[in-house]
């Protein structure tokens, strides 16, 4: 238990250093250093930065459970990581496109020729993001991984099912309900400023094509949630 008192202090102050930073000068690690912590000497700067820490600390109370949470997100990121660098990027390619072949396999036995077609396409899709969500988090920095590499990555993950449930019943019933609950969530919390939810609502039906609209916007916001969730867990447990 003291261990993890002392893990929970390190990171808190870990965090609180990076966040006075912001604005100060030698913050983050300077304890030990040869300078050692800047500190304000004129008495505007004192106010400022007590002024500062006071905003930090509430900042970190809210921020730090979501820190906690992009430990576990990292930590299941970088093992699917490990794979990909132990297969390399055409073998991660081909073992997604051997995935979601299999599913289009299924796809010819069950479904209709049409549906056969759809899931192929979106199959393919998903391979063409998983390769892109590779490229894009091999050769760009934080910021081209989080913008781009998991929103890929996440989208590689839900399209081939959600266009499976278009002609399997089973499937259907599950993905079109958590759709439906899904849509209604975000009409009654996040566009329900301004109208927006009653536009929509009047305007657009949750039918066809609209699933699949659906799930490619989820898919985004999700991706970069869980890289900002990685983000904050390397600021506040780094690696190296």
């Amino acid at each position: 238990m003291a261990g993890f008192v002392e893990g929970v202090g390190v990171d808190l102050k870990r965090l609180h250093e990076t966040w006075m930073e912001l604005f100060f000068p030698r913050q983050r690690g300077a304890d030990q250093s040869v300078l050692g912590k800047w500190k304000p000497e004129t008495t505007s700067g004192k106010l400022a930065y007590t002024g500062w820490a006071a905003v930090g600390a509430v900042v970190v109370a809210l921020v730090y459970p979501f820190a906690l949470a992009g430990v576990v997100a990292r930590y299941n990121a970088y093992r699917l990581d490990d794979l990909a660098g132990a297969l390399g990027v055409v073998g991660t390619v081909l073992l997604v496109a051997l995935l979601w072949g299999a599913l289009s396999a299924a796809a010819w036995v069950r479904f209709t020729f049409t549906g056969f077609l759809a899931v192929v396409a979106a199959a393919g899709v998903a391979t063409l993001s998983t390769a892109l969500a590779l490229g894009f988090a091999r050769v760009g920095g934080r910021v081209t991984t989080v913008v781009l590499a998991y929103p890929l990555a996440t989208t590689a993950v839900f399209l081939p099912p959600v266009v499976a449930a278009f002609y399997s019943p089973a499937l259907g019933e599950l993905v079109f309900t958590e759709s439906e609950s899904l849509a209604i969530w975000f009409l009654d919390n996040v566009f329900a400023v301004g109208g927006i939810n009653e536009y929509l609502r009047t305007e657009y039906d949750l039918t066809g094509v609209a699933y699949v609209l659906l799930w490619l916007g989820v898919s985004v916001p999700v991706g970069w949630a869980l890289g900002i969730l990685v983000t904050l867990a390397n600021l506040v447990r780094p690696t190296e």
